[in-house]
């Protein structure tokens, strides 16, 4: 029996028999102490909550509203822009706007408290997100310069048991502090980590039409939103909520969460082992390598190609001249350790012990003139674009500097190639990319061509300059006016200038393509004699 406050009379549970009014014995004490460990949380835990307020809290932010869009486009470009610059400050920037905190929280209470309403307006605030944000951050790449998969974003494209894990814990937290109201930025913090950069990375794969990246990285999307929507759910049970459910619908909510993340769990554990696996066999294949050239040999780049058959290797090792190991020799020891035929591409790099030190000097000396020399190109470049110096995009990795110009008085596409080409002259081996400014027109092309059916030099400098800049701004084609599929019997002098430009483009690594005359990104081409059509 239970008073009025709550709590149980006596120590045991009795029940007394209507029929004799004699007592029945004692309720199992396993029983016993889960009804007292239940009435205590609810009395000094989900009690304490205050139910009304945190729905309230919920539902304001779980809907589609214009503040809630821009929040996404916001989160979402910041989110690319660090991918594509590889920074994880600038994605860090992303993490803490966490635009779809609210809907993925209303998505996990409507699922508590069975409410239909709720699960509908969170899942049309996703629906119309999700794909914003991949349209969104596809179209940055679009017009952005870069367009390789920096380490940032590779990190999002293999998802595993541990981003479950991860996923877990931080919903755990944040649905801990939205239900005590306590550390909102926490919340904020926990759920876009997991979502907005895997999403920003699908965009870059469809941008790129790399279909790999792209379905890697939704795969980590969707694992990390369903983990934290149901994470959520459960939090959102054990403080209270949807307790006026039925048994039925308990048992359905249990039974639909263990599904769910079994289904999950089940292929995201193999990706993990798979991954263990590979991670075994590089360090075997290293420790090979070192034992099989002795202890003073340096294993400086190791690739493993998993998915060839036989497995792959290609490998740079420093080692003494005295220690020198034919390839075939390195394979068989490969092979005996791994247990596996293996298909070995070994540079071996044999020095003299006498002079490691001279070396060592010499490789510090030679690190510190590149970095003067990319100090000094830094800021060349930066004139020549006239840009700052913080805005030029330095990779000291790849030896590559770039800088978007601006627009210069009277400046044409030729003066931005001049002055690529003359800071490049000093650039050794680092390669300069100066981006003319959008806008700026096309070169005319005078097609002016000999009895031989060639083009002159000077439209095949306008041409080279063209496809330059096409190059600079990502062009994949160009437009040449007057340009036919098949040339007719009697051709105009037109269809024979837009044919010799045409190969002229296809030469220089450009597509041509046919369009009308005056249109973007087609070719002005000036033929001696003819007028101009407008």
């Amino acid at each position: 029996m239970i008073c009025a406050d709550g709590k149980l009379m006596g120590q045991t549970l009795m029940t007394v028999s209507p029929n004799t009014g004699t007592t029945a014995s004692p309720a199992p004490e396993t029983f016993h102490y889960a009804t007292r460990a239940r009435l205590w949380w609810r009395r000094h835990v989900s009690g304490t909550v205050d139910h009304p307020a945190v729905m309230q809290r919920v539902a304001d932010e779980a809907g589609w509203t214009p503040r809630f869009a821009f929040m996404v486009l916001m989160s979402a470009g910041i989110a690319e822009l660090g991918l594509l610059q590889s920074s994880p400050a600038v994605v860090i920037g992303a993490m803490l706007i966490s635009p779809l905190m609210g809907p993925i929280m209303g998505l996990g209470f409507g699922l508590a408290l069975f409410d239909f309403a709720s699960l509908r307006r969170s899942l049309v605030a996703l629906g119309i997100a999700v794909p914003f944000a991949i349209a969104f951050t596809a179209a940055i790449v679009l017009l952005s310069p870069l367009k390789s998969a920096t380490p940032e974003i590779l990190a999002r494209t293999q998802p595993n048991l541990f981003d479950l894990v991860v996923a877990l814990f931080s919903a755990l937290a944040g649905t801990f502090a939205l239900i005590r109201g306590k550390g909102e930025t926490i919340v904020g913090v926990a759920i876009a980590t997991a979502l907005m950069p895997p999403l920003a990375t699908v965009g870059f794969g469809l941008a790129t039409a790399n279909t790999s990246i792209a379905g890697g990285a939704f795969a980590l999307f969707a694992t990390n939103f369903v983990t934290i929507a149901l994470s959520a759910t459960i939090m959102a049970r054990l403080y209270g909520f949807g307790h006026a459910l039925s048994s039925k619908q308990s048992w359905l909510q249990t039974g639909l969460l263990l599904a769910v993340f079994v289904v999950m769990a089940v292929p995201l554990g193999f990706a993990l082992q798979r991954i263990a696996g590979e991670a075994v066999i590089t360090s075997q294949v290293r420790s090979t390598l070192t034992e099989t050239m002795g202890e003073r040999a340096r294993v400086t780049q190791l690739d493993i190609d998993f998915q060839a058959t036989p497995l792959a290797i290609r490998t740079v090792v420093i080692a003494p001249r005295k220690q020198a190991v034919p390839t075939a020799s390195l394979k068989a020891a490969l092979a005996a350790h791994l247990g596996q035929p293996v298909e070995i591409e070994a540079d071996q790099v044999l020095i003299d012990p006498a002079s490691a030190k001279a070396d060592e000097a010499l490789a510090a000396l030679t690190k510190t003139q590149d970095q003067q020399l990319a100090t000094k190109l830094t800021g060349m470049v930066a004139v020549a674009a006239g840009v700052p110096a913080d805005a030029i995009l330095v990779d000291r990795s790849a030896h590559r500097i770039q800088a978007a110009g601006t627009p210069l008085p009277g400046a044409t596409l030729s003066t931005y190639r001049a002055l690529e080409e003359r800071i490049a002259a000093q650039a050794q081996d680092w390669s300069i990319a100066i981006v003319p400014p959008a806008g700026i027109p096309l070169l005319p092309v005078p097609a002016d061509i000999d009895e031989t059916g060639a083009l002159g030099p000077a439209a095949l400098d306008a041409i080279r300059t063209n496809i330059w800049a096409a190059h600079r701004w990502n062009w994949t084609s160009i437009g040449v006016p007057g340009m036919t599929a098949a040339m007719p019997s009697r051709p105009t002098p037109e269809q024979i200038a837009a044919a010799a430009v045409a190969k002229a483009v296809a030469d220089n690594g450009l597509q041509p393509r046919a369009v009308g005359p005056d249109l973007p990104g087609a070719l002005d081409l000036i033929i001696p004699g003819a007028k101009k059509g407008r």
